[in-house]
Parts: C-alpha cells; structure tokens; sequence
C-alpha cells in the first residue's frame, strides 16, 4: 500500500471583507474607495464570488488524500479555490477549521517570484532557497551546476533576480524546486509564462520525478492537455467544494461542463482597454452560436456574435481577433468590411472562425474593432484586452504552424460573416 504523504480533513478557509491581505498601498486604497463609492473591486478576480455578509468562504470542507509518487491534478474555473488550496497546503496561509497533514518537505511555484529574494543574485537564491530547505552547502553545491544548466541561464547566474524577466525567474525557480531535496512539489499555473519548448521540458522533468524519484506532485492549471497528460489522478473544485476526486478523464469532462454554464453571454463593457483610449465604437457583448458555449472540437468552426454601439460615424468596420496560447499570441484573423455604422447604432456582427490547426488547450482572445480611411491607414475604434476564452476538446497534443515570417505562428484564414 501507498505512503500517504498529504492527508486533508475537512479543510475550510474564510476570508473578511476589509480585513487587510497582500495588497500593496495602492492597491488598498483603490480598493477601500471602490467600496465607499458601490462600485467593483478594482483588484478582485475575475470569476470569483462576491463576499457575504462581510465574509467569503474560499474552501468548504475539503477531504482528500494524497500518496507518494502520485501526480494530482487540481483543476476548477477561476474563483473554485485552487490557489487558496495550495497556499494552505504550502503553509503561506492557515485554514479556518479543518487539518492537513504533510509528510515531507515542501517546494512550490504559486507565483512568479516566489521564494526568491529580488536583490540577491541567482546563485545567492539557489542557496538560499536550499538552506530553507534544510540542506548544507556541500548538498546544494553537488546540485548546483545541474540547476543551472537545466534553468538555461548560465550566462545570467550571477545576476540580481530583479533584472530577470519573468521567464527566466520561472526556469530558475522551477530548476530550484525540482532539483533540490524535497519531497512533494506543488505546482500553479506560472509555467504558462516560460516558452513552449520549456514548459515540455518542464512537464518531462516532473513526469521523470514521481515515476523514478518517487516525488509527489500537486499540479494546477487550466490546459486540460497538461492535466490529461501528466496526471494519474485528478480532484476537481467549484466555489470552494470537492465535488469529484478520481480519474482525470472524468474531472476534466466535468470542468467543461461546468465551464459551459452560462458562459454563452459575455458582456464586454468593463473589460479592460488601453490607458487614455477612449472608443469611437464600443464592443458590447459577445455571444457563443453553439450549444456548449465557448467549448469547440478541435477543427470546429467558432460562431460568435459581437455586439457593438457606435459613438460617431465610422465606415468600413472590420474586426481583428488575436488568439493567445497560455499568454503567447499564437495567431490572427480578421473579418471581411462589416459595413458602416451611424452614431447612436447598435449593430451585432456574426463572425465564423476557422479554428484549424489550433491544437487542444484553452485559448485567450483580444479584439479590435477598426476602420479604413481614404488614406488607406485604419482607425482603431476599440480595443478589448482578454475579451473571451474558449476551449479546444477532443483534439491531439500537436506543434503549431509555422510561417517563414514567424516561428509559432498560424496563417489563420480571414473570418466569416455567415
């Protein structure tokens, strides 16, 4: 029988409205003046729930074990509880009411940056995140040069970490957790910000450590083709509840599920827009045409509605949708001439997307809105950051096209206005 080296027990965690937490000074007074004025957090999730009666409860009564050599999947939309749960498990933060019993020594990635000093160089971080570990010198000494080499930043080892960009401080910090000497890693989402090419080595290196090492790992994310692959076993949160813990297929089917309820509507009228740009049409909404919501079959067509309001004249509307893979733009498409809109018009715009050659995983999206000129130069008329996301099910783990302009790119085809 299987070592249990993590055991939870009815595991809850509350948070008070207005209590102070890990914001900065800013970020507190943004947030205080929000709630004076009845209006929305300016730095809450989104996705996640609203607090009541001055309180949220984040986790409610979670039960689940974990055994040695496992990989655990941990997957839920934004908002389900999974950070909260692996800032509990790594011991940042305690429950509420509840226990968790750990046996062995813990390294985690929760966010870019953490565990590592800013003013201290590299090398001076390997150290010191192997002293915290409990580790002499002479122990990390013999790890030293494997961590670098597998981190790929030789040349940058005794650089202040501040001078890293966030990709170099994920391969460190992740080469760090997974060479030195502890025996469970808990892993979030911060591979996302590494190349393509590395978050593979990465999700290798980890596969390599529970089948050989033994090690366990705790691993979340939102690309179910990570988790299918990766995972022998999978729990699955919504609003801060266990509501499946099993096999992977069945947890993932279930995060579709849930990710399709009520998510065909999407209004984009708070949605973030660049600093000082003041729209001459606004995209309003977006609207999923198929039944799932924004879930496709990989080579499925995406049918979408935007919804628009003009705030002056403008002739010759097109619109640009930029995809991003795990915050890499990985292509664009753009619509044929829409037409003219008056001030004062709300039109809506049914657009069809070719979602050929976009592999399994879940993607981000960013529209424009714009206008051609005599000039032949376009106006942009709106600007939308992280507009929607959709889903690609069904499909195979596959490289991305190519082009001889850009490696990662697709040539996606122009959308359609069936």
């Amino acid at each position: 029988m299987k070592n249990i080296v993590i055991k939870v027990e009815n595991l809850h965690k509350r948070y008070k409205l207005g209590v102070i937490g890990a914001k900065t000074l800013q970020q507190a007074l943004q947030s205080y003046i929000a709630l004076k004025l009845n209006k929305e957090d300016p730095n809450s999730k989104i996705g996640a729930k609203k607090a009541v009666n001055g309180e949220f409860w984040a986790l409610k009564g979670l039960n689940f074990e974990v055994y040695e050599g496992e990989i655990l999947g941990i997957i839920g939309r934004n908002g389900a509880g999974k950070s909260t749960l692996l800032k509990l498990l790594s011991q940042i933060t305690s429950p509420t009411k509840g226990d968790i019993y750990i046996k062995g020594k813990i390294s985690s990635m929760l966010e870019v940056g953490t565990g590592f000093h800013r003013e201290l160089t590299g090398r001076e971080n390997v150290y010191l995140n192997g002293a915290i570990l409990g580790m002499k010198k002479s122990e990390v000494d013999q790890k030293f040069d494997e961590i670098v080499k597998f981190a790929e930043i030789e040349e940058f080892i005794d650089t202040p970490v501040k001078r890293y960009s966030s990709g170099m401080y994920v391969k460190l910090a992740f080469s760090v957790a997974a060479h030195l000497n502890s025996e469970i890693l808990i892993m979030d989402e911060v591979l996302a910000v590494g190349d393509m090419k590395f978050q593979k080595k990465c999700l290798d290196k980890m596969k390599d450590l529970a089948k050989n090492q033994g090690k366990t790992i705790l691993y979340v994310s939102h690309n179910m083709s990570t988790i299918s692959d990766m995972c022998n076993r999978c729990i699955f949160l919504e609003e801060g509840t266990l509501k499946y813990d099993g096999s992977v297929e069945k947890a993932i089917q279930m995060y579709y599920d849930d990710f399709s309820k009520n998510q065909s509507f999407i209004s984009l009228k708070e949605n973030k827009r660049p600093k000082r740009f003041a729209p001459s049409v606004l995209i309003e909404s977006v609207i999923s045409n198929d039944k799932l919501g924004f879930i496709f079959d990989e080579g499925d067509k995406l049918r979408f509605t935007l919804s628009c309001k003009a705030l002056e004249n403008v002739e010759d509307v097109f619109v640009r949708m930029t995809i991003n893979y795990n915050y890499i733009p990985v292509g664009t498409t753009i619509s044929n001439n829409l037409g003219d809109i008056k001030k004062g018009d709300k039109k809506s715009y049914n657009l069809v997307f070719d979602a050929k050659g976009l592999q399994q995983g879940r993607y981000s999206t960013k529209l424009f809105l714009f206008s051609g000129t005599t000039q032949g130069i376009p106006k942009v008329l709106d600007v939308v950051e992280d507009a929607f996301s959709f889903n690609i099910i069904n499909g195979k783990m596959i490289s991305f096209g190519w082009s001889n302009k850009k490696w990662g790119s697709i040539n996606f085809p122009n959308m359609d206005t069936k």
